[in-house]
């Protein structure tokens, strides 16, 4: 697997992190999710300078022009409910992409809030064999809830290759997909930016807070 810290290359992309993070200016939900769908666009970028291309005429007004044109079957794939603003931001490159949702939430085993499970309970997908996913979610932080979408996605077909993409991943996050899928050379894990550690409650330090609740509020 292929580990990319978009991080280290000097882009505008930086300046919508800082913002993501910044508590001055993330409790503005609008421009949260604006921030988040800013990054999927310079993400998704980024991932289709990967993708495969071949001519294309197109005709003008006034000839004909070739183009080089995308040619992968592309499904874009996010967690309810805080992947769906990095989701837009993807469809906002690749608008002719299927769509695929996966709702995965953590919850406590304990009382003192410190062990973390994952469950799924719902997912929607086209047939995935032979086709380009993008698996896209703000946060990455066990990186156990990535591997579960991947894998209840991965029922429905295999894909030729999958782009996994998280704005902020912690290093034990990143670590722990490397174990689970380190040799799969048909997996690319893209990151925004990649921060040292998870606190007690397996929050991403120092991160950004919870994406779902700055994006779209609080809940129960």
């Amino acid at each position: 697997m292929e580990i990319i810290d978009l991080s280290l290359q000097g882009t505008i992309m930086n300046q919508f992190v800082s913002e993501l993070r910044n508590v001055n200016v993330q409790n503005d939900r609008m421009r949260f999710r604006r921030n988040l769908e800013r990054v999927g666009e310079v993400m998704a970028y980024e991932i289709s300078k990967r993708l495969s291309y071949a001519p294309k005429d197109i005709t003008t007004p006034l000839g004909t022009a070739s183009v080089l044109m995308p040619t992968d079957p592309i499904v874009v794939a996010t967690v309810f409910r805080a992947g769906l603003p990095l989701h837009a931001g993807f469809l906002n490159y690749f608008d002719q992409a299927d769509n695929a949702f996966v709702s995965a939430y953590r919850y406590y085993r304990d009382k003192e809030c410190r062990q973390v499970d994952v469950r799924i309970d719902y997912i929607a997908t086209p047939a995935l064999n032979g086709r380009t996913l993008m698996l896209v979610d703000p946060m990455l932080a066990t990186g156990e809830s990535m591997e579960l979408a991947l894998e209840a996605f991965c029922t429905k077909g295999k894909p030729k290759h999958t782009h996994l993409a998280a704005v902020i991943a912690s290093q034990q996050g990143v670590d722990h997909l490397k174990t689970v899928y380190g040799d799969r050379k048909d997996i690319t894990l893209w990151c925004a930016a990649i921060d040292p550690e998870l606190n007690e409650h397996s929050y991403i330090v120092p991160g950004l807070g919870d994406a779902g609740d700055l994006a779209f509020g609080g809940k129960l």
